[in-house]
């Protein structure tokens, strides 16, 4: 009886017609692309596959900042942190040439792996945090120009090749548009352009290297605009910026589009046809904020930089800061579900 009563429908029968049209609707709505508020990126980034970009951590300077990379790694699990990232101390010269030791560990982990990225933040002058007031810092930055300093970074530049970790980026003189260092823009622009270029040539002149000079200025204007201390393309490989979450109270879309912010940035970049990055980045004076964890992370989904890296202490961290348990809940699923 069953087999009687069920017949098959003729092409073109009104139910067959319905069902195709209610199946059209349903896969049009599945794949048609959303937006992330936070992020204003589509939906369709966040699906599956490796991460949006090289990423690491700040974690810290020598064998210990080794250490941890690893333990992040373990505690990330499908998410693989290839990017490592150190400072140079800037309190005297010997440091800034990289006397400390503190490269050898980085080196070893470097070379461990080909498709590692090891970063390094150089600063450009000693008492690098000394607060030196304006007119001082002026003097400094023109003896720079002159050549004063040419030997340390000729020996730092032989000391990364020395160690066959001569395609190492370098973050030199980073958060020029601020005032927290000595190696400070804003006392004097072309100074501070004519050193920039003099330590590039300088450190391009030692035979095997094969380094990327990377500009990174705070995000926002700070105390002077960092486009008047663009020291020039032919002497600039990568564009960065450090992008905290501050000052208090400002969203993520206003940290966007702010002058001299996140897409400001982004588009400098494109115009002058550089690769982009993110060597500090983290939470400050909002608190323990996903949302703008959320948001950075869909922004590097959409753009794509050449690498990120978090810096992964209290105030600003995810992994090794307790303070910040829903910003650290939102980076771990993140990173390894929707946007890694």
């Amino acid at each position: 009886m069953l087999q009687s009563a069920v017949r098959p429908l003729r092409p073109g029968h009104p139910f067959l017609t319905l069902l195709l049209a209610v199946l059209v609707l349903l896969a049009a709505s599945a794949c048609a692309p959303g937006r992330d508020r936070a992020a204003g990126v589509p939906d369709g980034k966040t699906a599956g596959g490796p991460p949006p970009a090289p990423f690491g951590a700040y974690v810290g300077y020598g064998s210990e900042g080794v250490r941890r990379i690893s333990g992040l790694d373990g505690w990330l699990g499908p998410a693989t942190p290839r990017v490592g990232h150190a400072y140079l101390a800037g309190d005297k010269w010997s440091h800034i040439e990289g006397a400390s030791g503190d490269l050898h560990h980085w080196a070893r982990w470097r070379r461990a792996r080909a498709d590692r990225l090891f970063v390094l933040n150089v600063p450009m002058l000693d008492r690098a945090e000394a607060h030196l007031p304006d007119r001082v810092v002026r003097g400094l930055l023109r003896r720079g120009a002159d050549g004063a300093y040419d030997g340390h970074f000729r020996t730092l530049a032989r000391r990364l090749v020395s160690l066959r970790i001569a395609d190492t980026v370098l973050v030199v003189g980073w958060e020029m548009n601020g005032i927290t260092y000595t190696h400070r823009c804003g006392p004097d622009p072309a100074a501070w352009k004519a050193y920039w270029v003099r330590v590039v040539e300088t450190m391009r002149s030692v035979a095997g290297q094969r380094f990327r000079f990377e500009f990174a200025p705070n995000r926002g204007r700070d105390a002077v605009p960092w486009t008047a201390c663009y020291p020039g393309d032919r002497y600039v490989d990568v564009l960065g910026m450090d992008a905290y979450d501050q000052p208090p109270g400002m969203s993520f879309e206003e940290q966007v589009h702010e002058p001299y912010g996140l897409a400001a940035h982004v588009r400098f970049a494109r115009e002058h046809g550089k690769p982009f990055s993110y060597p500090e980045w983290g939470l400050f004076r909002n608190g323990d904020n996903p949302a703008y964890v959320r948001g950075m992370l869909g922004w590097f989904a959409r753009h794509r930089p050449l690498y990120q890296t978090i810096s992964d202490y209290c105030p600003h961290g995810v992994w090794r800061c307790a303070a910040n348990p829903r910003s650290s809940d939102v980076y771990r699923r993140l990173m390894t579900g929707p946007f890694g």
